[in-house]
């Protein structure tokens, strides 16, 4: 039962980003302090920068997947994930990062929906590919809700919504 690929296992929580940069060395990353309830802003990199001006990402909340294990993305360590709605239309991507209700405070849990019991990994272990098997079930509804397997990612303020990106993959 451990080994579950079952969502109580992903560490998703709401973060508020306390600043952000271009990334010294890649045009289309964005280097941001992501406030997520530890001691310290966590380091995020994200590849958003064609798609959300940088105005837009200080100071937004947003939802970090949190136990994924760090990597380094141009030489910059990432310690989480900002989660996006992505939709591709013909030729044309848009992206829009997940918004919490805006009651949540930084660091607050985002669970699915029936599935709030269990504890999350401290890492997820990129050789079982937990989170691919969960992400290709996250999506958002035709209501611009974020959801898996149709249960609605839950605050305790509310459901996560994105701005307008309907039925699009949420990675």
């Amino acid at each position: 039962a451990a080994d579950e690929i079952l969502p109580h296992r992903l560490d998703i929580r709401v973060g508020k980003i306390v600043e952000v940069s271009k990334h010294p060395d890649a045009d289309a990353l964005y280097v941001e302090k992501i406030d997520v309830g530890d001691k310290e802003p966590r380091t995020i990199v994200s590849g958003l920068v064609q798609y959300v001006p940088i105005e837009e990402m200080q100071g937004r909340s947003v939802l970090v997947l949190c136990n994924l294990k760090p990597a380094k993305m141009r030489g910059i360590e990432s310690c989480g994930m900002v989660l996006c709605a992505s939709l591709e239309e013909g030729d044309v991507k848009k992206v829009e990062p997940l918004n919490p209700p805006s009651e949540c405070a930084a660091g607050e849990r985002v669970f699915v929906e029936g599935y709030e019991t269990g504890s999350p990994d401290d890492v997820l272990n990129p050789k079982k590919k937990i989170w691919d098997k969960l992400q290709v079930d996250l999506k958002t509804s035709s209501t611009c809700e974020a959801q898996w397997q149709s249960n609605p990612l839950v605050t305790k303020f509310g459901n996560v919504t994105c701005k307008s990106l309907k039925n699009a993959s949420i990675k």
